[in-house]
């Protein structure tokens, strides 16, 4: 073989991979089938209760709203970064920056708690009209989610910690990666819908 058929060999094509595994994107496609009937039915009363979802939205904390969304937008960049320090073997920067994700990612219950302390002070509850019943059952949905995201990063923070995650196998980090992901963008599709656009 010679110099010229060498150049002429077409370049090998890069391997793709979905990240994480099959199970977690299993587990994300059923959360977005699930909170794309919440919001089917959150358009459906809206559409037929537009005055009280309008006048709902006014008395929302919008500073509680936003504050969530910074937070789930911090804590998902600090994962991606741990992501990109595992892969390039750097496991020290892999923990820290996974510690950072799971404490900003923890002031999402204080806030979330917080709110509903705050709405409750203010007489809203459940029973306060169709906006606040969508409102609370698709942000406690959401609630449980994230919940379930901050026990899968101590389980991965867990396992990194003791080695668990490599840069040739960190399928696990990346996992978790994609479910927070998408955890966050479900938020702010949520975010808007109530605080914003309502």
């Amino acid at each position: 073989m010679n110099a010229a058929t060498l150049e002429l060999a077409p370049p090998a094509a890069p391997v793709r991979h979905i990240p994480g595994n099959k199970g977690i994107w299993v587990g994300i496609t059923c959360e977005f089938v699930e909170f794309a009937v919440l919001f089917a039915v959150y358009f459906i009363a809206r559409a037929h209760f537009p005055d009280a979802f309008h006048e709902g939205a006014q008395r929302l904390n919008i500073l509680a709203g936003t504050s969530i969304t910074l937070l789930m937008i911090t804590s998902s960049y600090c994962i991606a970064c741990s992501v990109n320090a595992i892969r390039q073997n750097k496991h020290r920067s892999a923990v820290i920056w996974l510690v950072a994700g799971l404490l900003i990612a923890l002031g999402y219950p204080i806030v979330k708690i917080l709110e509903i302390n705050w709405n409750l002070a203010h007489g809203i509850n459940g029973e306060s009209g169709i906006f606040f019943t969508v409102y609370y059952y698709l942000t406690f949905n959401h609630l449980v989610h994230a919940t379930w995201g901050i026990l899968g990063i101590l389980w991965v923070l867990a396992r990194l910690l003791f080695h668990g995650y490599t840069a040739d196998d960190y399928a696990g980090l990346e996992a978790l990666a994609s479910y927070w992901h998408a955890t966050d963008i479900i938020w702010l599709v949520i975010f808007p819908f109530f605080y914003v656009l309502a």
